[in-house]
């Protein structure tokens, strides 16, 4: 990466936390605070993980029903299968969305709550609220980690359907539906890990919410 690549990507960066910054304090004006968005984030990217974990069960079925092939027109299994692949993809670009706008306004969140601490005169209070944010911190770093590591399971599935799309594409016969059944075993066993995965993150994200909400 040459140095105008680097201070253009610096330039987007600065650019869109401003434009975060800006946002989230046009939210306080009107009397949502970075806590209740925060939620609000965390609840979306809990049900977009509850349908991108659907999605991905949805295209293992449409894969395996493609090893059945017994004759017809393969032009359609591809189709299939492509759209398949494209919807998983879809989804896959909206968790990591949705994890990038949690960990942008944690952030603004957490600076906040940290300046704010030092304010207090009473000592009591300090230390009651330096108790609460350490707290909510763990547990973000445990959300956010379970999130990601769910998140990171992802992309090998999609690279094997891209894989398999592709090679059905351009053979459309016996052959590809052969190579085909010979990943479909990896296919099924590396959805299960993520669905797993997926499961494990959405009750941390459950778990998260319902902390935040008793606070």
């Amino acid at each position: 990466m040459n140095h105008f690549s680097r201070l253009l990507m610096l330039a987007t960066f600065l650019m869109l936390t401003a434009c975060t910054t800006m946002y989230l304090e046009g939210l306080e004006k009107v009397g949502i605070p970075k806590r209740d968005v925060m939620v609000y984030r965390v609840e979306k990217a809990r049900d977009t993980q509850q349908e991108t974990k659907e999605q991905f069960k949805s295209a293992l079925e449409q894969f395996t029903a493609a090893t059945n092939f017994q004759g017809g027109d393969l032009e359609a299994t591809y189709k299939r299968l492509n759209e398949a692949y494209e919807a998983s993809l879809s989804k896959a670009e909206e968790v990591r969305s949705r994890i990038a706008d949690i960990e942008s306004v944690s952030e603004a969140l957490f600076t906040e709550w940290k300046q704010e601490i030092t304010q207090y005169s009473n000592a009591s209070m300090r230390q009651n609220s330096q108790r609460k944010l350490d707290a909510t911190q763990t547990h973000y770093h445990q959300l956010i980690s379970s999130m990601k590591q769910a998140e990171s399971k992802i992309q090998p599935i999609l690279t094997v359907f891209n894989d398999q799309v592709m090679y059905l594409k351009h053979n459309l016969n016996a052959r590809a539906i052969a190579s085909l059944k010979g990943e479909l075993g990896n296919i099924k066993s590396d959805v299960s890990s993520l669905i797993a995965s997926m499961e494990r993150s959405i009750n941390e994200a459950n778990a998260f919410i319902s902390t935040m909400d008793s606070k």
